[in-house]
């Protein structure tokens, strides 16, 4: 449903920050913000800070982060439309109705009575369970070791014998044999008419973040094929976009998320006290599965199976999920095959020993790299260190990959400059080749660009103070433009200021937050713009401050350009490039005076 953005801000106003978090959590005046403790993992020592005057929240703990209507939505587990209804009822706005055009009603109406069918489904299916042609597929959950309270929790079911049984149901409840098809729960054919998709098999509703069932899963209680079998893709069921169990593990208050391979592990896990624990549907980890989990985590831990289907499944979503910019451990599971059969053998304390003894997920791509190669013997030791020095090339900071050069040049007792030497020759070859992004150097990392005082915190401080002191903005504008900013979120940010300013003179971070629909994407604009504050330094420090930023962000900036003119053969914007670099301390300080 479509509300126009002068009603949310409306509703966004009428509901102060701080009394609708303190309406949920104990905070505390703590100088300008308010502080408590995160709701959204566990801690002892308050890191969750709320401003009043940005109207935005942010926890230091775990990166999450965002405006009022943000906090309802990962509180309480509500959609947008939700968060806004139950927000503008708080707050007494009447929020007008909306019309859909013809298209939009067909595809919401289709969306929501696939979901009532899944709804009932669901319960036809756990209804059956407790009946007595479940009585054999109960006592198969029984002997797997499930509770009857974790048998319910995920709402297990069966699947009779009887293979147009649900479709039978479905149809007394008057749903019509078009929509039952959309559904993927019943095909039809000349011979046998309306059929079901599942039968004599346990079912697994599958639920999106929302407690929503989308989908099922299917597994065999014997020895047939497949053994297990998901609902086909429809509207509402992408099973690339789904994680099972993150329903119940987006409650969780643990600081990471264990990734397991299917819905047993995850509900054994669950069961033993993990609650943390989600799955894929059997298909590849996906670039969407690592942001979905990047909304609730920033760190995850690997517990896949430990035979080679396992090993390989992991060696195929750690680049996925570090791309995505979390951080990655394995667990070694040794000598049981997968987190089920550990927990039945040595219980969830031994467990948790093992989850804390997890591998940091280079070191453990490194362990596999070495059992491919004979190091006694001087070639193949020569082809691994090559294969090693390529691994160090996929990070791109500098001071990253360095730290991990000295780790394995430690490890195997090679000189650490023999190592550097080596992957700043690949790197170069690779630039030359192609194979890399040419923007992206090799050499010795300066001293400017580590992730301390890098080009990161620089943007964020820089975009913070921008945000809070007008005076700033107005020394600066046409000096320093949005695209200065790294492409992505940080000129999005930017360019939203610049925006605000010249329409009204004042920016609201709240209002900037509400540009961005995806959750992830508000905690990173919420850390950003709660980067650190002028007001906590002496003025001539805040100067100095304010002076180096804008110059490195230049410098950076004019630094990129230079590598598109090269790239261009632009020799013309080049020499201005390199005049403007030679000007740049006399010019930011003549701004800035």
């Amino acid at each position: 449903m479509y509300y126009p953005d002068e009603i949310i801000e409306e509703v966004r106003i009428r509901n102060d920050i701080i009394g609708v978090i303190g309406s949920y959590i104990n905070l505390k005046k703590s100088g300008n913000n308010y502080l408590g403790l995160c709701p959204f993992h566990n801690e002892k020592t308050p890191s969750f800070s709320v401003s009043q005057s940005k109207q935005m929240y942010h926890c230091f703990g775990c990166g999450v982060g965002g405006n009022v209507y943000t906090f309802i939505m990962e509180y309480e587990n509500y959609t947008f439309v939700e968060a806004l209804k139950y927000l503008a009822e708080r707050a007494g706005v009447n929020l007008p109705e909306q019309e859909y055009s013809a298209s939009q009603k067909r595809r919401m109406d289709i969306k929501n009575r696939l979901l009532e069918i899944n709804k009932e489904a669901a319960k036809y299916y756990y209804y059956q369970l407790k009946s007595n042609r479940g009585q054999a597929a109960r006592q198969y959950l029984l002997d797997r070791g499930l509770s009857e309270e974790t048998i319910k929790s995920f709402g297990l079911g069966y699947a009779n014998r009887y293979s147009d049984d649900l479709y039978k149901y479905l149809k007394s409840l008057q749903y019509e044999d078009n929509i039952l098809k959309q559904s993927g729960l019943v095909s039809f054919d000349e011979v046998r008419g309306g059929h079901d998709k599942f039968w004599d098999r346990i079912i697994f509703p599958i639920m999106d973040a929302n407690n929503k069932v989308v989908g099922f899963g299917g597994r065999v209680m014997g020895d047939g094929m497949p053994k297990y079998l998901n609902s086909p893709e429809t509207d509402i069921f992408d099973k690339s976009r789904i994680l099972y169990g993150l329903n119940i593990a987006r409650r969780s208050r643990e600081s990471y998320y264990l990734i397991c391979e299917g819905y047993m592990d995850v509900i054994a896990l669950h069961q033993a006290g993990f609650t943390n624990a989600v799955a894929a549907l059997g298909t590849a980890f996906t670039e969407y599965h690592a942001n979905l989990l990047k909304r609730y985590t920033r760190e995850v831990v690997l517990t896949f199976d430990s035979d080679e289907a396992g090993t390989q499944a992991a060696l195929r979503a750690i680049p996925i999920l570090r791309n995505a910019g979390l951080t990655v451990k394995v667990v070694n599971m040794d000598p049981f095959k997968d987190p089920d059969d550990f927990i039945k053998s040595l219980g969830p304390n031994e467990y948790k020993k093992r989850i804390e003894e997890a591998k940091n997920s280079f070191f453990f791509e490194v362990d596999i790299l070495e059992s491919s190669y004979n190091l006694e013997d001087p070639e193949e030791k020569t082809k691994f260190f090559n294969e090693l020095a390529k691994k160090l090339l996929n990070f791109s900071e500098e001071l990253e990959r360095n730290f991990y050069l000295e780790a394995l040049a430690k490890t195997y007792q090679i000189d650490a400059m023999l190592l550097y030497r080596l992957v700043n020759k690949l790197g170069s070859q690779s630039v030359l080749q192609g194979s890399y992004n040419k923007k992206q150097t090799y050499s010795q990392p300066k001293q400017r660009k580590t992730s301390d005082g890098g080009i990161d915190k620089a943007q964020k401080l820089l975009i913070t103070w921008l945000a809070e002191d007008a005076a700033i903005y107005d020394k600066l504008k046409g000096f320093i433009k949005p695209e200065d900013f790294s492409d992505g979120i940080y000129s999005e940010v930017a360019k939203l200021i610049f925006e605000e300013y010249d329409k009204g003179g004042k920016v609201i971070p709240a209002k900037i937050i509400s540009c961005f629909e995806d959750s992830s994407q508000q905690s990173q604009v919420a850390a950003i713009l709660n980067a650190g504050l002028l007001g906590e330094i002496k003025e001539t420090e805040r100067q100095k401050a304010l002076f180096d930023t804008v110059y490195l962000l230049k410098e950076e900036s004019l630094d990129k350009q230079s590598l598109k003119a090269i790239e261009t053969n632009d020799t013309i914007l080049l020499q201005n490039i390199i005049m403007e670099k030679a000007d740049l301390k006399k010019n930011i300080a003549a701004i800035l005076k």
